[in-house]
């Protein structure tokens, strides 16, 4: 029986201005990469066999500082990137709010529903990452496979796996450098772990 380990990227620069990233390439920050060292000691743990990460820097630099804990080489797929915002990318909250207010309120209440210029929708993303990670796991059966990924992304990614519809995307959240994990069984692939953040009681704001 093998695993799926998804770990969202840790701090970015972005976040602590509350900025849309989106496809954007932006870095971590002095705490994100604390975060990253603190997952990969969590991640001992288990027996990681293959680490694959969207090629982004911030979630690329979270799962080179775990696969250097772990000695492991990091496959980088760019299917595996964050949600494409579009014109919301590179604007704080305020911004939208007062820019695209009535696309504010469809996100933020329906945001399957949101079609903004130049942007993904959320079904095109989860599509995306489910063949991407399906196709993962067919050619690695039965190992322990980390993917280093975002927030949309894999939010969408875990509903898609277990059946649950996109509608209920904002019912949840996924915390910077947090840990989900998925059982793949014979039967039905099984949420273990959703969204634990234990490992980073240390880290200093």
């Amino acid at each position: 029986m093998g695993k799926l380990f998804l770990v969202r990227h840790g701090e970015s620069e972005w976040n602590i201005l509350n900025k849309v990233q989106g496809q954007s390439n932006t870095n971590l920050t002095d705490k994100g990469r604390e975060q990253a060292r603190m997952t990969a000691k969590r991640l001992l743990d288990y027996k990681i066999d293959l680490i694959f990460s969207s090629d982004l820097n911030r979630a690329f630099e979270t799962a080179k500082i775990i696969g250097d804990l772990l000695d492991l080489k990091v496959n980088t797929f760019k299917e595996l990137r964050e949600i494409k915002f579009g014109v919301w990318e590179g604007l704080t909250r305020e911004e939208i709010i007062n820019k695209y207010e009535k696309e504010h309120i469809i996100w933020m209440t329906e945001p399957h529903k949101l079609n903004l210029p130049e942007a993904e929708k959320l079904i095109d993303l989860q599509e995306r990452l489910l063949k991407t990670v399906n196709n993962i796991i067919k050619n690695n059966k039965d190992k322990n496979i980390l993917i280093v990924s975002h927030g949309a992304a894999i939010k969408s990614l875990i509903l898609g796996i277990l059946g649950i519809d996109i509608s209920f995307y904002n019912k949840f959240t996924i915390s910077n450098a947090s840990l989900s994990i998925i059982d793949y069984r014979d039967y039905s692939p099984v949420l273990r772990l959703f969204n634990d953040t234990n490992h980073l009681r240390e880290v200093k704001d």
